[in-house]
C-alpha cells in the first residue's frame, strides 16, 4: 500500500469514528427512555456495533463480557477510542479446523502453535479471548484494560486480549505456553453461550 493510499484509509477511519461518536450521541435519548441510568453505556454499544457490524459478542463468557462492554465504553466516551471485536468465542470444531489450516500453512505443529493454539488450550474456545480492532483501539486497551481484567498476553499478537483476575507474564507467542486446563479465572462451572451456528471468522487473529 503506498503512502497516499494509507492516508485515504487513515482520514476514511476517522470520518468513519467521528460518524459513530455522533450516532452515539443521537442514541442517548433513545436508550435514556428505557434505561435512564444506563443510557451512554447503551448508546456507546449500539453505535459500535453500527460501526462493526460482523461482531459477534455471543458466547462470551460472562465476566469477559461484562469486562470488554464497560471498557470499550470507558474509552470511547473518555477518549474517543473505538474498540471493535473481530473474534471472540469460538466452538472447538472451528478451533479445530483453525488449528488444523495453519499446521497444513506452516508444515508443522510446533510453527502453528505460533499463532494459534488447538481448542483445549484456547482462551476462544473458553470465552475469554478476545480478539481486537483498530490498532489504535488496541493501544488503550493494553494500557488501561488491567482495570477490567483484560490483557495482551503475547508479544506477536497486538489484537488479542483474554480475561483473567491478575496480570498474567506475556508471552512471545501462543505456543510460549505451558499447557494448563485450566486458566486463573477458574471458569470450571462453565457458562451458558448461545448457538453462533457457523459463522466465519473475521479479522487477523486466530489464538
Amino acid at each position: 500500500m503506498s503512502r497516499g493510499e494509507s492516508g485515504l484509509g487513515d482520514q476514511k477511519a476517522e470520518v468513519l469514528a467521528a460518524l459513530t461518536r455522533l450516532t452515539a450521541m443521537l442514541l442517548v435519548p433513545v436508550a435514556f427512555c428505557g434505561a435512564p441510568g444506563r443510557a451512554r453505556f447503551l448508546a456507546c454499544q449500539w453505535a459500535l456495533g453500527l460501526r462493526f457490524p460482523a461482531e459477534d459478542l455471543r458466547g462470551l463468557a460472562p465476566e469477559t463480557l461484562a469486562a470488554f462492554t464497560h471498557a470499550r465504553a470507558e474509552a470511547f466516551w473518555r477518549h474517543g477510542q473505538l474498540i471493535g471485536l473481530t473474534s471472540g468465542y469460538r466452538d472447538p470444531a472451528e478451533q479445530r479446523r483453525i488449528f488444523a489450516e495453519e499446521v497444513r500453512r506452516t508444515g508443522s505443529v510446533a510453527a502453528a502453535r505460533r499463532r494459534v493454539l488447538p481448542p483445549e488450550e484456547s482462551g476462544h474456545v473458553r470465552g475469554l479471548a478476545l480478539d481486537v480492532r483498530p490498532a489504535q483501539g488496541a493501544r488503550w486497551l493494553e494500557q488501561h484494560g488491567g482495570r477490567y481484567g483484560l490483557y495482551r498476553v503475547y508479544d506477536n499478537e497486538w489484537w488479542h486480549f483474554e480475561y483473567r483476575t491478575a496480570a498474567p507474564v506475556r508471552l512471545p507467542h501462543p505456543g510460549a505456553a505451558p499447557y494448563a486446563r485450566d486458566t486463573p479465572c477458574c471458569l470450571a462451572s462453565g457458562h451458558a453461550r448461545a448457538d453462533r451456528g457457523g459463522r466465519a471468522l473475521h479479522g487477523r487473529g486466530r489464538t
